[in-house]
């Protein structure tokens, strides 16, 4: 049938989706990361210049003080990112079973798709 062809299609797309949002993710932690640990080296830097490492000091580096909540600031952003990449894995997962359903009842009625599966790779090669 049709509309069984089309389900399947729907679902493969959302898949696809769902592992473009996952790899999305993956490089803006990765990103954020990077920006954090140059902030890092920013605050190091500015501390070995004025020779305070006290944040509470009277002469504690203002430039220090803003890295500082710059990079927290990233850390904050770096969490929330991974609990949606955690929701994203998890709603990959419901996609991946909802196209292995919608291929079973094409199959079943006798439809096989063996073009477009080789285009789908494996999940696990995606998330690393």
């Amino acid at each position: 049938m049709k509309s069984h062809e089309g389900l399947v299609r729907l679902k493969l797309f959302q898949v696809k989706e769902k592992r473009r949002q996952l790899g999305q993710l993956d490089l803006m932690m990765g990103e954020f990361e990077r920006m954090a640990a140059e902030l890092d080296a920013q605050i190091t830097s500015e501390e070995t210049k004025a020779g305070i490492t006290d944040t509470t000091h009277f002469a504690y580096p203002t430039f220090a003080k803003a890295a500082r909540q710059r990079r927290d600031n990233l850390f904050v952003s770096i969490r929330d990112l991974k609990n949606q990449k955690d929701e994203a894995e998890a709603a990959l997962v419901e996609s991946e079973k909802e196209l292995a359903k919608a291929e079973a009842l094409e199959q079943r009625d006798g439809k096989p798709r063996e073009a477009e599966e080789a285009v789908v790779p494996d999940r696990r090669a995606m998330i690393g």
